[in-house]
């Protein structure tokens, strides 16, 4: 009964961790450029000396989803998503660099470029971008920064920098547990890369909402059946602890 109890309690161990992993990703519907990740179950023999008698369940996250999100116009000239599988790089609060395919930017009060979570935006030398003081600022299509300085006429636009823009083999990303898209380790450096910007527009969020809520559901049933197994084991105790008591 111990090992009929031990399989049913972390298989409804490891179906948790799944529905946090769908949670996070439904959660995340409407976040502009989040890419939810994959998760699936696979057999786990339990290791040790002896003959591998028992099987258990174990949730993992084998990947994240790359596929891209919808486009959603929004007029702003300083939301920019990347198409043809590029990246945005920005810098991350540990100092290192990280990409996204899509940002909301925002100027700081001293000219920092940022995305919506205060993390700077980079130029292509990997070095945060700053705007002097400017009337108008308009991204180009290669994601070139143009700016009409403060007290120039309104068609004097002047080029400032440029987006790091890269083009990375899908397989070389992962996404880690602060939500950040990095290369994996050991890969080299990116090399800048030629990439189409749209600007005026921001990429949504690539979560399937209908397919989520059926996993939800589906790993909800998953879990009720971890519970009854378990009432079950206790049931078939009982049932022992009586036989034995008989004299």
């Amino acid at each position: 009964m111990d090992r009929m109890l031990y399989i049913s309690m972390s298989g409804a161990k490891e179906v948790m961790l799944s529905q946090a992993n769908n949670a996070n990703n439904l959660a995340n519907a409407n976040t502009d450029g989040f890419k939810q990740d994959f998760n699936e179950f696979r057999a786990q023999h339990m290791e040790g000396p002896g003959w591998h008698t028992r099987t258990y369940s174990l949730d993992e996250r084998p990947a994240t989803d790359f596929t891209p999100g919808a486009l959603k116009v929004t007029g702003r000239n300083l939301d920019v998503m990347t198409q043809e599988d590029g990246f945005l790089a920005i810098q991350t609060p540990q100092g290192d660099e990280a990409y996204t395919r899509t940002a909301s930017m925002q100027l700081t009060a001293n000219g920092d470029l940022v995305d919506v979570k205060g993390n700077p935006i980079l130029n292509v030398g990997g070095v945060p971008i700053n705007i002097p003081p400017s009337k108008n600022i308009t991204i180009g299509d290669d994601g070139t920064i143009s700016i009409v300085p403060e007290g120039a006429p309104t068609n004097q636009l002047v080029v400032l920098d440029q987006l790091r823009l890269v083009q990375p083999d899908l397989k070389s990303l992962q996404k880690g547990e602060d939500g950040y898209i990095r290369q994996l380790e050991g890969e080299p450096p990116l090399e800048q890369g030629i990439v189409k910007v749209v600007s005026g527009a921001v990429e949504s969020s690539n979560v399937n909402t209908a397919e989520a809520l059926v996993n939800m559901i589906e790993l909800s049933r998953k879990y009720e059946m971890q519970v009854k197994m378990m009432s079950t084991a206790k049931s078939h105790a009982q049932k022992s602890d009586q036989l034995l008591s008989i004299r």
